[in-house]
């Protein structure tokens, strides 16, 4: 087949996985729909994996690599290299533009599989770049800017070293050694900082951490994340208890949210799975909690459980960036109680919306539990329509097209 005749708008969608396994990939997937929508030919560049969607471009993806599986140390090292900085990402990627000249790329997740390196071809070759900052690896080695379920901030000012003194990585030397190498190559080289146009930033916290981490505020442009409102239905029967949908992982904040929920008295519902399931159950018991667990849902089922809830509960414990499950909840017309931190605040107008937490604080969010029990039905429900009439206006997928086309345009695609 031949795509070398040029489209008028051609967009490279990058992003490492081709499939949709979490937040990231969702706003991947649904960009390239939207693009695609309004005419524009999206042509995708990821990383082969079994359960990647189909596409006519897989040819050019670049071949997977899994950290898990056991290999010779020589693969390793080449594997290491390869997480740092992909040369077969590269000659792809360069082949792929000699087929496909796009007008612009955009990329979501690319470091440990395609790697940054990416951005120097598509700079060489004169494409303007763009980039979700989908978490905070920019600014932290271990992008979550999380040690030990708190809040970390220690490589703040260039003191990378740090990352491998507090074995930030699955707290292991040799990925720890791997990322802090990694990171001093990319910061050499100015792989983000030199060869990226823009970086898209989905929450305004998110921009202001970047900032105070060094980067400069011009490079930055807020996009927040959409959800299409209109495939939600809003309406349904409330039943008694609150909602956590999402991994079971130590910054979740569930271990707060389990002990708040036993002392508000208050039914608990926990969608999802997670390596803290186990010390969850555990802790459940202990408590004497009325809480239950679901396992991972999705689709319909997911937006039932949702939507009959008194409200979704997110006690995050580390700087969230703009969860998506808020815009999903709101869609659905059910209030959110959330933490108060990271991204989340600017995503809950407190007393109209939903309710703020301390985050980490038991008895704060014992209390906000507490709070939206007492209210009526009635009045849960208006705190919802409130939320999904906020989001169909700010978090709209109109708006989230005319900001990245708006932004697109100034990078002269």
């Amino acid at each position: 087949m031949s795509h070398s005749q040029p489209a008028e708008k051609r967009l490279l969608a990058i992003n490492n996985y081709f499939y949709r396994r979490g937040g990231a990939e969702a706003v991947f997937f649904d960009h390239i729909a939207m693009f695609s929508q309004i005419g524009w030919d999206v042509v995708p560049f990821a990383m082969q994996h079994e359960n990647n969607a189909p596409s006519p471009w897989s040819e050019y993806f670049v071949s997977e690599i899994e950290y898990g599986r056991r290999t010779s140390p020589l693969r390793k090292v080449a594997q290491a290299a390869s997480i740092i900085y992909s040369r077969e990402a590269q000659r792809n990627l360069a082949r792929l533009i000699e087929q496909a000249r796009p007008s612009i790329a955009h990329a979501h997740n690319v470091y440990h599989h395609l790697s940054p390196a990416i951005f120097s071809t598509l700079k060489a070759a004169g494409i303007p770049v763009v980039m979700t900052a989908h978490d905070l690896k920019l600014a932290c080695p271990s992008y979550k800017m999380l040690r030990d379920g708190k809040v970390c901030e220690d490589c703040k000012g260039g003191r990378i070293h740090n990352v491998l003194r507090h074995r930030c990585i699955k707290d292991s030397v040799a990925l720890s050694g791997l990322v802090l190498v990694e990171t001093m190559v990319h910061r050499a080289l100015g792989l983000y900082r030199e060869k990226l146009d823009r970086i898209v930033v989905p929450s305004r916290f998110y921009i202001e951490k970047l900032v105070e981490w060094g980067w400069p505020r011009e490079k930055l442009v807020y996009v927040p994340n959409f959800v299409d409102v209109e495939s939600y239905r809003p309406e349904w029967d409330e039943g008694d208890y609150v909602v956590f949908a999402g991994r079971l992982a130590p910054e979740k904040g569930l271990a707060t949210l389990i002990q708040a929920a036993a002392l508000a008295g208050q039914r608990l519902v926990l969608a999802g799975t997670g390596p803290e399931e186990a010390a969850l159950r555990e802790l459940v018991a202990r408590t004497g909690a009325d809480a239950s667990f679901v396992g991972h849902l999705s689709g319909q089922e997911l937006h039932r459980l949702i939507g009959e809830s008194r409200a979704l509960v997110l006690p995050s414990e580390w700087y969230e960036n703009a969860p998506i499950s808020i815009l999903e909840a709101y869609a659905l017309g059910r209030p959110v109680i959330g933490a108060a931190i990271g991204g989340i605040p600017e995503m809950i107008r407190d007393g109209e919306t939903g309710l703020l937490a301390a985050a980490g604080d038991v008895e704060d969010l014992a209390r906000k539990l507490s709070d939206l029990t007492a209210l009526s039905g009635a009045d849960r429900a208006r705190m919802g329509r409130a939320g999904r009439a906020w989001i169909a206006s700010e978090f709209s997928a109109a708006a989230y097209r005319n900001r990245t086309l708006d932004l697109y345009g100034k990078l002269g695609s």
